[in-house]
């Protein structure tokens, strides 16, 4: 039974991944790196921030600790910030999608390796944060996408949120009861791991490279409730 759509955030939402490349090669220039638009999109794009910098100092490409990595990404968040409110958009068929769902009283969350407040900044400026229940970002989690973990504490956090719970009848809603919207085989293998439902959409990779999750769309608005209810059935 369809309880729940979780999504990921950028290049699911907002057609951000492309700023936040920009945002990270900005950061690194002091350093005299710049990650190609090639290697985000086959190594780094599914990271959260502290992830990125992590592997590029575990390349050795970056020689930095713990304390230089926080700076670095404080850096890195300010200019993300920064496009986003000049640059930022919603991808096309998200709002017809959402306003979908709330319709038939879906809840919505979001699951996203982005900061709370980059993704709070955007659905502010897009005027769509009262839609989502729940919000888990990069750094309320240890382990990032592909680990389970992000999208079962969303979960949780749903489930807080579900009164009848709290008027003693626990009706829960079960991890197959959710339908998860990635744009990434690193998110899909992370909902799958939390047994979840799989939709991916084609913003960033193509359909071959996307075939592991239950459902492919070319955009979100072509989804009907029924293909939603299907995948929970």
């Amino acid at each position: 039974m369809l309880r729940a759509v979780i999504f990921d955030f950028d290049g699911v939402i907002t057609d951000s991944e492309v700023l936040h490349l920009r945002a990270f090669n900005q950061s690194l220039a002091q350093y005299g790196i710049e990650i190609t638009k090639n290697d985000y999109y086959t190594t780094y794009l599914g990271l959260n921030d502290n992830d990125c910098y992590r592997l590029l100092v575990e390349k050795g490409l970056l020689k930095m600790d713990e304390q230089q990595i926080n700076a670095l990404m404080t850096q890195k968040k300010k200019m993300f910030e920064q496009l986003a409110k000049t640059e930022g958009k919603m991808i096309e068929g998200v709002r017809d999608f959402l306003s979908m769902l709330e319709q038939n009283n879906i809840p919505m969350a979001i699951c996203s390796g982005s900061l709370l407040t980059e993704v709070e900044m955007v659905l502010d400026e897009a005027r769509l944060g009262h839609l989502f229940e729940v919000i888990v970002s990069g750094e309320q989690v240890k382990k990032g996408k592909p680990d389970p973990e992000g999208f079962l504490l969303t979960l949780k956090r749903l489930n807080n949120n579900v009164t009848s719970a709290e008027a003693g009848n626990k009706n829960y809603i079960l991890p197959s009861d959710c339908v998860v919207i990635e744009d990434s085989h690193w998110g899909l293998k992370a909902a799958k791991a939390a047994g979840m439902h799989t939709i991916a959409v084609t913003n960033s990779y193509d359909a071959e490279q996307l075939r592991m999750a239950d459902k492919i769309t070319d955009r979100l608005n072509e989804l009907s409730i029924g293909d939603l209810q299907k995948l929970c059935t």
